[in-house]
């Protein structure tokens, strides 16, 4: 794992900060950089995991899963993100299993053409994630109504919303301290 500042090990870690290491562990029993690069100051570490498990992984999001992981991938995207782009892809590519669709998501998303793969709903949230992230001072009331005009409920909205603040704040965490997927177990879902 590596980061521009110093991160703990496990075997330097104090008691407290073995703790919220323990309670940020991925599936796969590691704790990737995204969450470790807050071990000098762990109780960030604490509010970015309950953050992350209450946005992406709460089971009262109606949404799928990997469309959550689309919206990650492409605010990712916007924000020229590796590596969320790298773990939450490879969610998208291990929820959907489906190859061939996966790589023309992938397409359309690096493109900025959302609309070469998704409509409906599906299409108008993700043009809403993509305001959100580059234009966030104009956003305005007629972008909820237009999401709401394309069949999206006021939960769905909130879904989107918060996976796509959720993910500008990860992305500027790890970019702004030069994190890589060096040494994580990349995706969250396995194959």
């Amino acid at each position: 794992m590596t980061a521009w500042i110093d991160m703990i090990a496990d075997e330097d870690a104090s008691p407290r900060l073995k703790a919220i290491l323990d309670q940020a562990r991925t599936p796969h029993g590691t704790v990737d950089t995204v969450m470790r690069v807050h071990s000098l100051r762990p109780e960030t570490m604490q509010g970015h995991v309950a953050l992350y498990r209450a946005v992406l992984h709460s089971k009262d999001n109606t949404l799928p899963f990997w469309f959550l992981e689309v919206v990650a991938s492409y605010t990712s995207i916007l924000n020229d993100c590796t590596y969320s782009l790298t773990h939450h892809f490879m969610n998208v590519r291990n929820l959907l299993k489906d190859q061939p669709r996966s790589d023309r998501i992938f397409t359309a998303l690096k493109a900025h053409r959302p609309e070469d793969e998704f409509s409906g709903k599906e299409l108008a949230l993700l043009r809403y994630a993509a305001k959100l992230t580059t234009s966030v001072g104009k956003m305005v009331k007629s972008d909820i109504e237009a999401l709401r005009i394309a069949g999206c409920d006021d939960g769905e909205i909130l879904e989107i919303n918060q996976v796509c603040a959720y993910f500008n704040y990860s992305n500027r965490l790890l970019n702004g301290l030069g994190a890589t997927t060096d040494g994580d177990v990349v995706g969250y879902y396995t194959a």
